[in-house]
């Protein structure tokens, strides 16, 4: 295992990656497929400040979770409801330690409705009606979120676009964009199959996502544009093999960045969840912690098999793939000696046009220079007076 970590390390792993990119294609279609039927059969779990309700915040040291909840349900059956719409109780959880609140949250009630809720929260634990606060948000104000949060995200698919066509290539873009997308429908694909509730911080947290993932899609490509960079020169190896070689150069590096960004983002987690109670540290954690998980697979993956599918179509690299393989062909048959490997302290091979350009300029022994003296020196022998002006 320690061979192992050290060959990761140093990028020497070989690990076949590439090679094997039907494999994770199969799994990306796959977990795509999930993702789009659960968005079609389950959809999302909205919350509050995208569907529209109520919230009842209630002190948690008057009673229990479960008693707060069952009063609120029983209040909405008995409340007036004119226009029969269905009303209930869409969460309950306790926000903070013991001294914290019970936060429930109900379906959108028109002012009557709530205010007999409240008369009955104020009823069964006996507090002042002034320490039980309800609140209202409006399913416009989440539409107009929603609408903001595509919006930015157009722009910035945009300018990461116009970003990695400048700095790398079209086909690097395409294929970082592709992984990008393919972090957003797998994270929100568990959201849908699980039942999380989407927050404005699970909406920040997604951004936050395509941040990270950007990034460590970057250095892969730029590790991959040096080693391919020149390579239709040589006929030792193929895109293919020079591009699997930088992912396992960088490899280790992805690994690591992803285990340092989760460690953090596994403790707020943590401490939203378990320690403050449900809440906007616990959205944002959840978010973070699935999509970081997914981008760091999507950058060893699948990013890169992507571009070295895509630079498979050009016709350049098809015929440098098919000149190395016919010489490893050869080389196979005995019809070609391959070189040997380079000793570093073996001075390097110089071609011919190098060598007799050393030798016409390398001096014989026994010659003389032939290089021009200075002006100044060729005026007179040494020692001699420098000529004086003309005198006036």
């Amino acid at each position: 295992m320690s061979g192992l970590a050290t060959r990761l390390y140093k990028g020497q792993a070989d690990l076949n990656i590439i090679g094997r990119r039907k494999i994770w294609f199969t799994v990306a279609a796959v977990a795509v497929v999930i993702a789009l039927s659960s968005f079609l059969w389950r959809g999302f779990t909205l919350g509050i400040d995208f569907a529209g309700g109520n919230e009842f915040q209630v002190p948690a040291s008057v009673g229990t979770l479960q008693h707060a909840e069952d009063t609120v349900a029983k209040a909405l059956d008995e409340a007036p409801n004119p226009d029969g719409e269905e009303l209930g109780v869409a969460s309950a959880q306790q926000v903070g330690g013991g001294d914290g609140t019970y936060l429930i949250r109900t379906s959108e009630l028109t002012p009557e409705q709530a205010a007999a809720v409240k008369a009955d929260l104020v009823e069964a634990f006996g507090i002042p009606a002034d320490e039980i606060s309800n609140s209202a948000v409006s399913g416009s104000w989440g539409r107009q979120v929603t609408d903001r949060a595509l919006l930015g995200l157009i722009i910035f698919i945009a300018v990461v676009m116009l970003y990695l066509v400048v700095r790398f290539e079209w086909r690097m873009a395409v294929a970082a964009v592709s992984s990008l997308f393919l972090d957003l429908i797998i994270t929100a694909g568990v959201y849908s199959l699980v039942g999380f509730e989407i927050t404005p911080s699970t909406v920040i947290g997604f951004l936050t996502i395509l941040g990270f993932a950007l990034y460590d899609v970057v250095v892969v490509f730029d590790k991959v544009q040096e080693n391919t960079r020149g390579i239709t020169a040589s006929s030792t190896q193929t895109y293919t093999e020079a591009a699997n070689l930088a992912v396992n150069q960088t490899l280790m590096r992805s690994i690591n960045t992803g285990l340092v960004a989760l460690l953090p983002v596994g403790g707020l987690l943590f401490i939203g969840a378990f320690l403050l109670g449900a809440g906007t540290l616990r959205d944002l954690g959840l978010v973070l912690f699935v999509g970081m998980g997914i981008a760091v697979y999507s950058s060893i993956f699948f990013a890169t098999p992507v571009l070295a599918t895509l630079k498979g179509y050009e016709p350049k690299y098809q015929a440098h793939s098919q000149r190395v393989l016919a010489r490893r062909a050869a080389i196979a048959r005995g019809d070609v000696t391959p070189k040997a490997p380079r000793s570093p302290k073996q001075p390097a091979e110089r071609s011919e046009a190098e060598v007799a350009a050393l030798a016409g300029a390398a001096p014989k022994v026994g010659a003389r220079p032939t290089a021009k003296r200075p002006a100044a020196n060729r005026s007179g022998r040494p020692g001699n007076r420098p000529s004086r002006g003309k005198r006036h």
